[in-house]
């Protein structure tokens, strides 16, 4: 099964263009099964609310049984957001509620727990609102939201090899 939607080509360095919509489509509010498809790390070069600091760059497939969709994400490694952190490390399983740890970014990549998506809305440079979507939580296993049989993990994430079982075991890769 490919990874791509058949629905897209490639084009030719010198084939014809003409349409002007994008196929982003913004995901409803609601609770999500999540897999890690990308980790970057990154540096935030600061902000009225935020100083430099570092920041892992998360790339999240979701799926809810009804929807799917990627939504991108920032960790900001720095003390105001150790919270949000330990959301995170909790939902994939490598952490429990109110342990100490060391963060493993190297398990990162094809980690799966579930989170809440929210959208948000915010004025751009070009003057026009738009609209995406925000990871607003990210759920213990043990407290997460019962959801629809249909996962996002129906392929192997790395690591967990081709005979591996695509069901869902709350902190396990």
């Amino acid at each position: 099964m490919s990874e791509y939607d058949s629905s897209f080509r490639e084009f030719g360095w010198d084939d014809e263009i003409q349409n002007d919509s994008t196929p982003f489509e913004v995901l409803p509010e609601g609770d999500y099964r999540f897999r890690v498809e990308k980790f970057e790390r990154g540096r935030h070069s600061g902000s009225e609310k935020i100083p430099p600091c570092n920041k892992a760059i998360l790339t999240l497939s979701v799926n809810d049984g009804a929807h799917s969709g990627t939504v991108q994400t920032n960790l900001f490694l720095f003390s105001r957001f150790e919270w949000k952190l330990c959301q995170f490390f909790t939902a994939i399983g490598q952490r429990r509620h109110g342990e100490a740890i060391r963060m493993n970014w190297s398990l990162v990549p094809g980690a799966i727990g579930t989170c809440h998506v929210g959208t948000r809305k915010w004025m751009g440079n070009d003057g026009k609102e738009h609209e995406g979507n925000e990871i607003t939580e990210f759920y213990d296993p043990e407290e997460a939201p019962d959801i629809s049989e249909k996962q996002v993990d129906s392929q192997p994430a790395p690591g967990q090899g081709a005979g591996a079982a695509a069901s869902w075991d709350a902190g396990r890769f």
